[in-house]
C-alpha cells in the first residue's frame, strides 16, 4: 500500500548510511499513526535508496519500506490463514517471548501430569486388571491410525 503522505524524514546525520539500526522515535509514532502497524523495538534495513522494515507474525508476513529520496512508504501486510497461523503458534514462529514461554511451560505441564497420571495407574492396577491392556490399546490406537491414514 503505498501512501499519499510525506512522512518524517528518517535522520540521514544520525549514524550509518547503511546497516541495521532502529527508525528514530519519531517516524516509528508516525508510521504507528499513518499505516496502522506497530514498528517498536523492530530493527530496519538502512541503505541509500530506502530503509525496509520486516514485520513477520504468525500466520501471515508484513513488510513496510521508505524511500528516502522522496519519503514515500510502501506497506504489505499478507494472511495464510487459519492453519498457517495455528501452525506458527504451535511451532512459537514470529510469536514474541511470552508466547514462547507460555507454550514451554504448557509442555513442562503435560509432561507432570502423563508421568503423575501412569504412576497413579501403577497404583490402581493391582485392583484392575484391565488397567494395562486398555492403555497399550490407547497408545496402539494412534499409532495404527496414523500408520494406515498419513501416509495416503
Amino acid at each position: 500500500m503505498a501512501l499519499d503522505q510525506r512522512g518524517p524524514e528518517p535522520d540521514r546525520h544520525e549514524g550509518p548510511v547503511e546497516g541495521k539500526r532502529p527508525l528514530p522515535l519519531k517516524v516509528q509514532h508516525w508510521l504507528d499513526k499513518a499505516v496502522g502497524t506497530d514498528i517498536a523495538g523492530r530493527e530496519a534495513e538502512w541503505s541509500d535508496a530506502e530503509v525496509y522494515v520486516a514485520l513477520a507474525r504468525p500466520g501471515g508476513d508484513a513488510w513496510l519500506s521508505i524511500d528516502r529520496e522522496t519519503g514515500a512508504v510502501e506497506h504489505e501486510k499478507t494472511t495464510r490463514g487459519a492453519v498457517s497461523l495455528l501452525n506458527d503458534l504451535h511451532k512459537g514462529r514470529n510469536t514474541g517471548k511470552a508466547w514462547s514461554w507460555f507454550i514451554d511451560i504448557f509442555a513442562a505441564a503435560t509432561i507432570v501430569f502423563t508421568v503423575t497420571g501412569l504412576i497413579l495407574l501403577q497404583f490402581h492396577a493391582r485392583a484392575r486388571p484391565l488397567t494395562w491392556p486398555l492403555v497399550a490399546a490407547g497408545l496402539a490406537a494412534p499409532v495404527i491410525l496414523v500408520i494406515l491414514f498419513v501416509h495416503l
